[in-house]
């Protein structure tokens, strides 16, 4: 084997890390899981590399570049572990960020509040400046009163600052001039300012989404440091990509000073790994559910393309940042059922997580979850998980969905079907959530399941909204870490002003454009990637002169501007299912991606054992629809070659995943190994 031909992505979850090697020379694909460390990740991170080398015989100075998909940042803001941060601001408006945008996180509960601002009152300071609104400089920087708030952040002992002045978008130099002056008095302070954050206007979004970054630096730092100081040591000569929430990597470099990147990292990984299945199947139009240990994240992707979101809530804070669009419920397999107060059986959002886990994991868990119920069902393997490595209590399972089932008053396997149709109506949700609402019929779709426990959930979700496909991948469990081994690298550039759509306008916005494109040249060859893997991405945000929100337009090239304003009108049309012509029309910001695109992957090589006419492993009474088991048979999904047709019911194990087929259905492997089923009974 010559050096440095593997590759290898690692995917964090709250349950599980997942680890996927490819060989870029030979296609050969390795998978690896191991429990997460969440107290420190980057152990199961290591544990992990060093376990896969030796499961596959390597030498980890073999590896070429390990990409990461990391929770680090979403925990910390979720258990409130950052630094002591402090925020430097405009006089007369330190309390922006709490003031907010004066709405209600839940409209009907009027006692809910937003969670506080992480630098309090008395730790955020104003400095006498003022930018207008068209870049100008309306009051000096006055240094006098930054060297006084240095006084303060110094007797504060604060560990990172965040500097976010009015209009700075526009016209940074007050920024950065504030930024230097701290960096040479505090040299141990992390600093963020919001001109290198997120150029854009809305003043609140933009100050917060600086104040987190900021808070998040100080650990975030340490965390990338040993990481690859650790990766290094065993790899000399990989590079450490860290997955962004918009789908492609970034150095390590780039994410110690930019933490809040990484705030959907992982389920951007899986979103990257679908389209990748997807178009490897001749699909171009998919919804996916991940379904993981504690959450459930699912995501619309249209002709191989997925929706950026710009304006999301992190841990209770919003955060303006490009972000894939997924929603996230707390569905997972490690989710708890249990009786609300009026004795209805509910099933999430509390997770057992990696540590107990579900009771059949053996680890001390007591209370019944996702798991356990499918245990009860014969829907998982007596011999356990992860390839029979994972061994499972299926007495423990019987007994805490049974304790449950007494105080119901119903069968044990009556309660372990109503945990799983609640679970299935919970992911359904967060689907409708995504598509009915936003105009898109699922029926259109087909629907990808993946995630350790997705594939045992999809018939039920396809069920309730009426899908008739349903594909699954060859790596269903380990897709998120395949999925950081087709991401790009990537870096976005924006360039953030109301102009009228009018055509005295098309040189202004072509000015922009040719900016970025600068920017975009100069971050090519910092990151030294290849012109022939240079591709670029470009995008408007538009919407109405009256409106308040806009409409993302996807582009090849700047459009003239008629053209540019169609666009705008099908989207328009698309989201809410009108345009009106003849009234004016803003572009508030314009754009551009950098990538350095990555080679496919191949299609791994079939197994030995691979035929198109398997025969079962074994049998076993599984739980479907009816009251009564049926004996199914079990399969092992090694043994399928392109081409096999099977016929429901049956169950089929694979290293990191199990599949159910319902009664009636009909599974087809493809030429990318992956299954695509054909649901007989649409009625039920």
């Amino acid at each position: 084997m010559k050096t440095g031909s593997w590759t290898v992505g690692v995917d964090v979850g709250g349950t599980f890390t997942d680890l996927c090697a490819v060989d870029q020379q030979t296609g050969q694909v390795a998978l690896h899981k191991v429990s997460s460390t969440p107290a420190n990740p980057a152990a199961a991170i290591i544990a992990g590399l060093e376990g896969l080398a030796a499961k596959i015989c390597i030498d980890l100075a073999d590896v070429s570049a390990v990409a990461h998909g990391t929770t680090v940042a979403t925990n910390a803001l979720i258990q409130r572990r950052g630094a002591r941060v402090a925020m430097v601001t405009t006089r007369n408006f330190r309390d922006l960020v709490e003031i907010g945008r004066q709405i209600r996180p839940r409209m009907y509960d009027l006692k809910a509040d937003f969670p506080m601002p992480l630098a309090p009152r008395e730790l955020r300071f104003e400095v006498d400046e003022r930018v207008g609104p068209a870049g100008e400089v309306i009051t000096p920087l006055d240094m006098a009163s930054v060297d006084a708030v240095i006084d303060r952040l110094r007797a504060e002992q604060v560990e990172a600052v965040a500097i976010a002045f009015l209009f700075a978008y526009l016209n940074p130099a007050h920024e950065q001039a504030v930024k230097a002056r701290i960096a040479a008095a505090l040299p141990g302070v992390a600093i963020s300012t919001s001109s290198e954050v997120q150029p854009e206007f809305r003043e609140y979004e933009r100050s917060s989404t600086t104040l987190l970054n900021a808070y998040l630096q100080p650990t975030f730092s340490t965390y990338m440091t040993t990481l690859k100081d650790e990766v290094a040591a065993r790899s000399p000569g990989a590079t450490l990509g860290v997955n962004q929430s918009n789908g492609g990597l970034m150095s390590v470099d780039t994410a110690r000073d930019f933490p809040i990147r990484t705030a959907l990292s992982g389920p951007a990984a899986g979103a990257m790994g679908a389209i990748h299945t997807a178009r490897a199947s001749g699909l171009s139009s998919i919804i996916t559910f991940d379904v993981g240990g504690t959450s459930a994240d699912v995501a619309l992707i249209r002709d191989l393309q997925v929706k950026l979101s710009f304006d999301r809530d992190v841990a209770g804070f919003p955060v303006r940042m490009p972000m894939v669009d997924i929603n996230t419920v707390g569905a997972g397999g490690g989710s708890i059922a249990w009786q609300d107060r009026d004795g209805l059986l509910k099933v999430g959002p509390a997770s057992a997580g990696a540590q107990p886990g579900p009771a059949c994991y053996g680890r001390g868990g007591t209370e019944p979850t996702v798991t356990d119920a499918n245990v009860v069902l014969g829907r998982l393997s007596t011999r356990g998980l992860l390839g029979g490595t994972m061994s499972l209590d299926t007495d423990a399972s019987f007994r805490v969905v049974g304790e449950m089932a007494a105080q119901l008053g119903l069968s044990v396997e009556q309660v372990a079907r109503g945990i799983l149709e609640i679970m299935s109506a919970n992911m359904v949700r967060a689907i409708r959530a995504i598509s009915v609402e936003r105009g898109h019929d699922p029926r259109d779709f087909v629907l990808m399941p993946f995630g350790g426990a997705g594939p045992l959930h999809a018939e039920g979700c396809a069920r309730a909204l009426g899908i008739g496909q349903i594909l699954i991948p060859l790596l269903p469990g380990i897709l998120c870490a395949q999925g950081l081994l087709v991401s790009d690298r990537s870096e976005s550039f924006v360039r953030s002003k109301r102009i009228a759509a009018r055509e005295e306008n098309a040189g202004a916005l072509a000015e922009m454009v040719s900016a970025m494109q600068v920017e975009a040249e100069d971050w090519w060859a910092r990151e030294d990637i290849d012109p022939a893997d240079r591709k670029v991405q470009l995008a408007a945000d538009m919407r109405y002169a009256s409106q308040n929100y806009e409409l993302q337009i996807t582009l090849d090239a700047l459009p003239d501007i008629a053209t540019l304003k169609q666009m705008f009108f099908a989207a328009h049309a698309q989201a809410y299912g009108f345009f009106n012509p003849d009234d004016p029309v803003d572009v508030v910001a314009l754009r551009l991606t950098a990538l350095g695109t990555r080679p496919a992957l191949q299609t791994p090589a079939q197994s030995g054992t691979a035929t198109a006419a398997p025969q079962p492993r074994s049998h076993r009474p599984v739980w479907f629809y009816g009251v009564t088991p049926i004996t199914a048979p079990v399969y092992d999904r090694a043994d399928f070659a392109a081409g096999t047709t099977l016929t429901g019911p049956a169950v089929i194990d694979q290293f990191d995943a199990t599949l159910l087929l319902f009664p009636g259905d009909t599974a087809r492997v493809d030429d990318a190994l992956n299954i695509l089923i054909q649901r007989g009974n649409l009625d039920l």
